[in-house]
């Protein structure tokens, strides 16, 4: 039986943000499918939030950073084998603004840490996903849409 035929489908839409400072960028150290994993900071939309909302969050609550979005990078669509869960991931491109070091982070979250793109890369079997350095490439390529291009309508 098909979607059309009537069997519920419905992806995970996610967002992530890619922070960059110094040459660096915010990631997270975290648990996933029993492994330690890297990931930007990134998790689910929540019923009534926009995906703008869902970034800023997200960050905060996994790295105790405050950041500003400073552009949309683009939206991604990945299927999991493991899970067969399909993913629709937007992500951000965000500047640091202030950092809260005594925030506790999310469950799972061992740390926030900054890495060069070279670093990350060669943690590559690391990645929680193949979405992590896709995000990051198409980043560090300068993809840079407006925030105009997301809206949300009440």
């Amino acid at each position: 039986m098909s979607y059309r035929e009537g069997r519920f489908w419905q992806p995970d839409v996610t967002v992530a943000t890619v922070v960059a400072r110094d040459g660096k960028l915010l990631m997270v150290e975290e648990f996933a499918s029993q492994r330690l994993v890297l990931n930007q900071p990134a998790g689910h939309l929540e019923p009534d939030e926009s995906l703008f909302e869902a970034a800023l969050r997200e960050t905060r609550e996994e790295t105790g950073w405050d950041v500003n979005l400073t552009g949309f990078i683009g939206a991604y669509q990945w299927k999991a084998q493991e899970s067969g869960r399909h993913y629709l991931r937007f992500a951000f491109a965000a500047e640091p603004l202030r950092h809260d070091a005594d925030r506790k982070l999310d469950d799972g979250i061992q740390r926030a840490l900054w890495l060069t793109p070279a670093e990350l890369q060669q943690e590559s079997h690391r990645h929680r996903s193949p979405l992590v350095w896709r995000t990051v490439a198409d980043f560090l390529a300068g993809r840079r849409n407006p925030l105009s291009l997301l809206q949300q309508l009440a």
